[in-house]
């Protein structure tokens, strides 16, 4: 029951109508017994250091930051994790003891937590796409010990910066999308994770389009483990595609759960909550 002693958590961004964090962490506050409400604030960027700091004031316990303020809050946090200076982007805040923004990011652990049951060491990988969630990505599968990282992307000037980004952990592959060399990675992969925008349920892409289009997955095999970021639709045009070629498919539900409950455990000192209780919330929904 919301009482004049709750406390609130809020999703900060623009926009954040379409958000699930509300549904699953709502779920996850009463299953832990916690005086705490989930809100998504739409919030725009020349708002953003005002609003922050008016959540000093009033109950605040804690924020998730999403699109497009991740990089935004450097400025106004006081003590910034390592993981969130490697990636370039926070999603993640409470306030210390000073009342000031303590920042981290959750996206790599997120990420990796439906991998952890694959033997995936020293196996070789392809990510799509070269913008800030790729960025989590490559990270994710550099902790995960994979052999090869390959990046495929679009534009060579993101590529190439992303790559420079890695240098001194990974020596990462970079090609366009184009070149002749990615239907042999394809047809080796052992795990393909999709982090561009393609496929997801927006007016801006076509119903049932493919990253880099169809011809560019005809030697996709069905030993490979196909990953999409993406959570809605459920399941995308790509795992669809993968389900019938025979693939083991991972949809981006289960990373958006897995980086929830890190923050949660981030907010509340290390509580855990269990991966069903959030992830029956959204099938209750969806």
């Amino acid at each position: 029951m919301i009482s004049s002693k709750t406390s609130f958590i809020a999703l900060i961004g623009n926009p954040v109508r379409h958000s699930l964090s509300p549904i699953m962490q709502n779920a996850a506050f009463q299953y832990l017994g916690l005086d705490l409400i989930y809100i998504a604030i739409p919030c725009k960027v020349e708002d953003l250091e005002l609003v922050l700091n008016s959540f000093k004031k009033i109950n605040c316990k804690g924020l998730n930051i999403t699109i497009p303020h991740k990089e935004k809050v450097f400025d106004l946090c006081s003590e910034i994790s390592p993981i969130a200076y490697k990636l370039k982007a926070i999603n993640t805040m409470k306030l210390n003891s000073e009342k000031e923004w303590r920042a981290t990011n959750t996206d790599v652990d997120g990420f990796i937590y439906p991998l952890k049951k694959f033997n995936l060491a020293k196996k070789q990988s392809i990510v799509l796409g070269s913008g800030g969630a790729a960025r989590s990505v490559i990270q994710g599968l550099i902790n995960l010990n994979f052999s090869t990282i390959s990046v495929v992307s679009r534009n060579k000037f993101k590529l190439d910066e992303l790559i420079k980004n890695f240098e001194n952990q990974i020596q990462l592959q970079g090609l366009l999308n184009s070149d002749n060399q990615t239907q042999n990675l394809i047809e080796e992969a052992d795990l393909i994770v999709n982090t561009t925008p393609v496929g997801m349920k927006t007016n801006k892409y076509e119903n049932n389009v493919l990253p880099y289009g169809e011809a560019f997955w005809k030697s996709l095999k069905s030993q490979t483990i196909v990953y999409d970021i993406i959570y809605n639709p459920s399941p995308t045009p790509l795992l669809k595609f993968s389900t019938s070629k025979g693939c083991i498919t991972i949809n981006g539900l289960e990373m958006l759960i897995a980086q929830g409950m890190q923050s949660i455990s981030f907010w509340t000192d290390g509580l855990e909550v269990p991966f069903d209780v959030m992830n029956d919330s959204l099938k209750k929904y969806l």
